[in-house]
């Protein structure tokens, strides 16, 4: 056993020499989402719940918009800073409605950072919430994906009302 711990503290030490790369963390983080997997699998059994044969062309496109929209608004959002404060320092503004944050610490409270703090992290996680609702309650998960997809099609529609506004002063520049 001396000898596996050996050639893994070995391994994570020739990975990213000198640059501190959280690796115990990010295992960690992966044994959540096992975690979290598996209970829900556990749960579905316990309860009777299966999964869809299939999953409609609707459900996978209303997820992935609400999966975009849910995963932005957690990791970038002035108002979801809160959640991410312990693991970040707020460094100013990326864009619209959305801040700019570096990850702090060391360990798990770096790795769990990274993870909350970055919009394709998180996606895997929130997909998997869809998901589980459409095992465990189907109806509310759609009404909840058609809302965060509404969401994100009214910020999308927004952007570009901003980028029409600007063409005559652009217009006017040239």
């Amino acid at each position: 056993m001396s000898q596996l711990l050996d050639r893994v503290r070995a391994a994570a030490a020739g990975y990213a020499p000198g640059q501190g790369r959280p690796l115990r963390g990010y295992l960690l983080t992966m044994a959540g989402y096992a975690g979290l997997t598996g209970t829900l699998a556990g749960l579905a059994r316990l309860t009777g719940r299966r999964a869809p044969e299939r999953i409609s062309g609707l459900d996978v496109v209303l997820i992935s918009c609400a999966t975009h929209k849910v995963s932005r608004l957690l990791a970038k959002d002035s108002v979801t800073s809160p959640l991410r404060a312990p693991f970040t320092r707020y460094e100013g503004t990326t864009g619209d409605a959305e801040l700019g944050e570096q990850v702090r610490g060391t360990g798990v409270r770096h790795s769990v950072g990274e993870l909350i703090s970055c919009p394709f992290c998180l996606g895997v996680w929130v997909a998997t919430g869809f998901a589980a609702g459409l095992v465990f309650a189907p109806r509310f998960t759609r009404l909840a994906a058609a809302t965060f997809t509404a969401v994100a099609a009214s910020d999308t529609l927004q952007l570009v009302y901003a980028a029409v506004q600007q063409l005559p002063r652009r217009a006017a520049e040239d």
